[in-house]
């Protein structure tokens, strides 16, 4: 068990281990690698600078539509007419966009939509869920970048749903990270049942999925590609694999403006391969289970119970685990009320002397503040303390 330590207030998470393994060499304008078990970015290269989006847009676009899914504003089997809005914009039934080929005539539902925009990237299809949940897509604009200042995409806005080249339409590669991470959290049941699905017929005509690693890694479950002459070809993708304990390791990996299709795809498998074979995950504290249960003064309990409300993992070089070692930063004196899942000190890890983690640690039971006469003793034995 993790021993205690007095500290002044906790870190912030570090981004990736201290001790860190050499980097690959990826031949993208920006990438991340960020493993979702332990929350660490392994590894990146300029993760924060400004980029286009293109289609990789498309992630928010189906976030904020599995969100009005979930408020039931709309459901799955909802039928609508193509807008002619939508039709113009997505290149007035011309070859020349991605599109799933909406009939103008034929009304299409709300999942025949999802399933073109995420499989097949159909702004036709992004275009019509935007003005059905928006009501325009300028209203749906304002939706996607609430949800990205909701979500702490600092660098990111958004001014259309397909990922169109616009002035202002912006993203960072560590910002599509965050917003893949949210997405699958957020939306376990659709991200299986949309984004893992090589191909998808519509209106007689049968498209495949532009993400080439549903094809060359069976672990990978999906996400998104995208393109367009200023972004270069993008890709976000996900793979699973098994972890410690029982647990399943999943990496999300961001590569923008790479040179090709080809060029995305293998880049990216040289990313997820790179995290998996040269960092594992440690489970360094289980869910509910204290790390430390320090005295607190002036409450109805005697002493407070510290950890984690889920177990916490951490991402380390392979073969470091077992040098890790830990202890638990807190305020000093510790006085109530404190509540269930409020934040108090740090699990702070390290390995040779140099720190590899830190993590929030939680209050796990809450404890009320005592009565008048106990917060009173206390107050007189915190001054000889």
């Amino acid at each position: 068990m993790a021993q205690a330590a007095p500290a002044a207030a906790p870190a912030a998470p570090v981004a990736a281990p201290a001790l860190q393994v050499a980097p690959p060499v990826i031949a993208a304008r920006s990438f991340v690698l960020l493993d979702v078990q332990s929350g660490q970015v392994l590894t990146a290269s300029n993760p924060d600078q400004p980029v286009e989006p293109a289609s990789l847009t498309k992630i928010m676009t189906a976030y904020v539509v599995f969100k009005a899914l979930a408020e039931k504003r709309i459901t799955l089997d909802q039928r609508v007419n193509l807008s002619m809005s939508a039709w113009e914009k997505s290149g007035k039934g011309k070859n020349e966009q991605s599109n799933m080929w909406i009939d103008l005539k034929v009304p299409v539902t709300i999942e025949e939509m999802l399933h073109g925009m995420i499989i097949v990237s159909a702004n036709d299809a992004s275009y019509m869920l935007a003005e059905v949940v928006g009501g325009s897509e300028a209203g749906f604009a304002d939706l996607m970048n609430k949800e990205a200042a909701r979500l702490g995409l600092k660098g990111t806005r958004f001014t259309n749903a397909a990922g169109i080249t616009e002035p202002g339409h912006i993203t960072t590669a560590a910002d599509m990270a965050r917003l893949a991470q949210a997405l699958i959290r957020d939306f376990p049941e659709q991200y299986a049942k949309y984004y893992s699905q090589r191909s998808y017929s519509y209106n007689k005509i049968t498209q495949e999925n532009r993400n080439r690693l549903l094809w060359l890694d069976p672990t990978v479950d999906g996400m998104k590609t995208g393109y367009t002459a200023a972004a270069g070809y993008c890709l976000v993708s996900s793979a699973r694999r098994p972890g410690a304990h029982g647990s399943t390791r999943r990496l999300i990996s961001v590569v923008m403006g790479t040179a090709s299709m080809d060029a995305r795809a293998q880049e990216s498998v040289k990313l997820m391969n790179w995290g998996f074979q040269n960092y594992e995950n440690v489970r360094v504290a289980q869910a509910n289970t204290p790390l430390v249960t320090p005295e607190i003064w002036k409450g109805k309990a005697a002493t407070a119970k510290l950890g984690f409300m889920q177990d916490a993992w951490i991402s380390v070089p392979r073969g470091l685990g077992d040098k890790l070692k830990s202890e638990v930063t807190r305020p000093q004196p510790l006085v109530a009320p404190v509540q269930a899942g409020q934040t108090i000190g740090s699990l702070r890890v390290s390995a040779d002397g140099r720190i590899v983690a830190e993590k929030p640690v939680q209050v796990l039971e809450t404890v009320e503040q005592a009565g008048i006469i106990g917060r009173a003793w206390d107050s007189v034995r915190l001054m000889f303390k």
